[in-house]
């Protein structure tokens, strides 16, 4: 697969995967950190940690398996 599709399809799932995240705890966070409709507040730049959190573990997971595939590799 090329690495724009690559890229783009890691940014797709990091937001669906982050929203669903923030959407399902957000009962139980403080109400500061809740999104409000139509606003931009505090709840937005949580919602959006969460994304980048999860856009984080997707890329460390890419990058451990990358490092296992060649640790298996010998060279020379």
């Amino acid at each position: 697969m090329r690495p724009a599709r690559v890229k783009w399809l890691k940014s797709l799932i990091a937001i669906l995967l982050g929203n669903a995240l923030y959407f399902a705890l957000s009962p139980h966070l403080p109400p500061a950190a809740q999104h409000r409709s139509w606003e931009v507040d505090l709840g937005t730049v949580v919602d959006f940690w969460f994304c980048l959190l999860v856009y984080g573990l997707l890329e460390l997971g890419a990058f451990l398996g990358r490092r296992a595939g060649g640790d298996r590799v010998r060279r020379g």
